[in-house]
């Protein structure tokens, strides 16, 4: 491992990620963007950490179907503890109970470790610690802009001043709101943590899985969920900042954000196993980025809060990760035309006009709203935008983008047809033509013998991959077969795919872009070359760390780990290639 030895814990408010040996490396509040509280992840000093005397050993997991991390520990005399951590998520008088709290559980197991944690959170992303002001059974930090308590059974006096102790019998810590408890530390622990166990394994056990990788497909749907900020339905592309694509490379972005791009790969692979509320949810979030935009630009990211300034700066407090900076907070994304944006936001809504599963179905005056967006794609389909990879300075007519915006209007001809408009339905539908014949006229390439990166251009670009996804093409169609050919010989190392090879604002990429990868499976499969597809997502599925998380980025040559981490589009690749891959239950029961 590299660094990304990390669990993740969190409940839909918070997330925090904890490494193999039982430490906070990184935890934000009050919520996924909020201030770094633990940020050892990017080289500060902010932690809440456990040190064991005479440690030899060490594994980490998921209890079975939950978000709830184990850690173990032993040491050279037999000594033996685990560290359960988890952020409670239960329901209770009618609604999901998901605090700005994480919890801490040291558990013995054998004989008596002599252990130290280590707890000194700080504030202006490490600039400074906070002030840790002393209760009977409890630790207050309150600069005035940022309040929390961690309430302990534990020595208060040994965990402030970082003194080695014997643990003799088990200790909680609850981090969270700066008021007292309702009842001691260690009750409400252990019925927080039943209640969150059985929420997860409830929602586990709703999920309809394909036969074949289950653990994997049940650990990448309960870690999208985690990304999910509930209070407003925002999918947050990862939970970190700044984690580099390959060490040096400058390419350390905020992802801690909602790209609509990412929200909808991600809401469309939970809706691929059942698991309805995260659309329910999203639908409030983009319904009200559609309001807002009025019929003109959408950006192709907004805060989860829907916060429409993400100014991007440099953080000059930490070093980053690996001490490869540099470290940023916000993203110039923001800034950027990305035409494919109008058709993600159709494509992740679409389904709720048909699912008759949902509480509440949009209808025509839903409908009425989105056609303002299908409008914007029809006005730019074959206009330069920064494209699917966010180029800062390149500006190209990207087939990717193209394609979306056909997706956009060949969606809403198929909604306006299922609401009974047929008059809407021809009209979107002649449009969806429109670009489609301008796709296929300038996007192929004889030379190349593929369709490629850009309108009239020769580069070769992974994400064109999706157009037999989405149905642009069927994946018969001789074009695609040549494409995915091309992208196999050309972008293709080992059982990894590069978005791209060609120089961009940074160079030359480094590492394979492992969403892309997963893309390059479906397509595989969809060209009929079956077992090769099953043989890389093996491989695929055996570089994920220890607890089955995937980062962005691959490195072919070292097999580490590299990006923004847990990164959604990943995990919504396990979950995509193991429904197309598995065997059906149909032939096994």
């Amino acid at each position: 491992m590299n660094g990304l030895d990390l669990g993740v814990v969190g409940n839909g408010t918070i997330a925090g990620l904890v490494n193999s040996v039982g430490n906070y490396q990184w935890l934000c509040l009050p919520r996924f963007d909020g201030e770094p509280v633990f940020n050892k992840l990017l080289g500060g000093g902010g932690q809440f950490d456990i040190w064991m005397d005479g440690l030899v050993s060490r594994s980490q997991s998921y209890d079975d179907n939950t978000a709830i991390l184990r850690t173990r520990l032993e040491a050279e005399d037999g000594a033996i503890m685990e560290i359960v951590d988890f952020a409670p998520r239960f329901e209770t008088r009618g609604r999901v109970f998901r605090p700005a709290s994480i919890v801490r559980r040291f558990h013995v197991v054998a004989g008596t470790p002599r252990i130290r944690i280590t707890l000194t959170p700080e504030t202006d992303w490490g600039d400074r610690k906070l002030p840790a002001v002393r209760g009977v059974n409890h630790i207050r930090f309150n600069d005035g802009e940022l309040a929390f308590r961690v309430t302990t059974d534990a020595p208060v006096s040994y965990v402030l001043s970082g003194t080695s102790f014997l643990l003799e019998q088990d200790v909680s810590f609850i981090l969270g709101a700066d008021e007292s408890l309702t009842d001691t530390v260690d009750v409400i622990t252990l019925d927080w943590e039943e209640r969150t166990r059985q929420y997860w394994t409830k929602w586990a056990r709703s999920l309809a899985v394909p036969y074949e990788w289950q653990d994997a497909a049940i650990r990448a749907a309960i870690t999208l969920k985690l990304c999910v900020f509930e209070e407003t339905g925002g999918i947050v592309a990862a939970l970190t900042t700044s984690i580099p694509e390959h060490e040096g490379s400058e390419r350390n972005w905020d992802y801690r954000f909602c790209w609509i791009r990412d929200a909808y790969f991600t809401v469309s692979a939970l809706n691929r196993l059942s698991a309805m509320g995260t659309l329910e949810h999203y639908m409030r979030w983009v319904r009200n980025i559609v309001a807002q935009s009025k019929g003109g630009h959408i950006q192709p990211v907004y805060g989860i809060g829907l916060e429409s300034d993400l100014t991007e700066e440099q953080v000059t407090n930490l070093p980053g990760f690996r001490h490869t900076g540099p470290v940023r907070r916000g993203n110039q994304a923001a800034e950027h035309i990305q035409h494919d944006v109008y058709g993600q936001v159709v494509l992740g809504v679409s389904q709720s006009f048909f699912d008759s599963r949902l509480i509440s179905r949009p209808g025509i005056a839903e409908f009425r709203q989105l056609e303002p967006v299908g409008e914007r794609a029809f006005a730019v389909h074959d206009t330069p935008d920064a494209g699917i990879w966010e180029f800062r300075t390149i500006a190209e007519v990207h087939t990717s983008s193209a394609i979306m915006c056909w997706a956009a209007c060949d969606r809403l001809s198929k909604i306006a047809a299922h609401l009974g408009l047929p008059d809407r339905a021809t009209y979107w539908s002649e449009r969806a033509e429109i670009i489609h014949r301008t796709i296929l006229e300038k996007a192929w390439s004889p030379k190349v013998g593929a369709f490629t990166a850009s309108f009239g251009g020769e580069t070769l670009d992974a994400s064109v991959l999706l157009m037999a996804e989405i149905g642009f093409v069927p994946a018969s169609d001789e074009r695609y077969v040549a494409t995915v050919e091309a992208i196999d010989s050309t972008l293709r190392e080992g059982n990894h795919v590069y978005r791209y090879k060609t120089e961009d604002d940074f160079g030359r990429p480094k590492t394979a872009f492992t969403a892309c990868t997963f893309w390059h499976i479906d397509a595989l499969y969809r060209v009929g070359r079956i077992d090769e597809a099953r043989e890389m997502f093996e491989s695929v599925l055996a570089s994920r760390n220890h607890v089955g998380l995937l980062s962005e980025d691959f490195d072919p040559s070292t097999s580490e780990l590299w990006g923004n981490f847990p990164q959604t589009y990943c995990m919504v690749g396990i979950i995509n290639s193991a429904a197309l891959l598995s065997k059906p239950w149909s032939t096994v029961i």
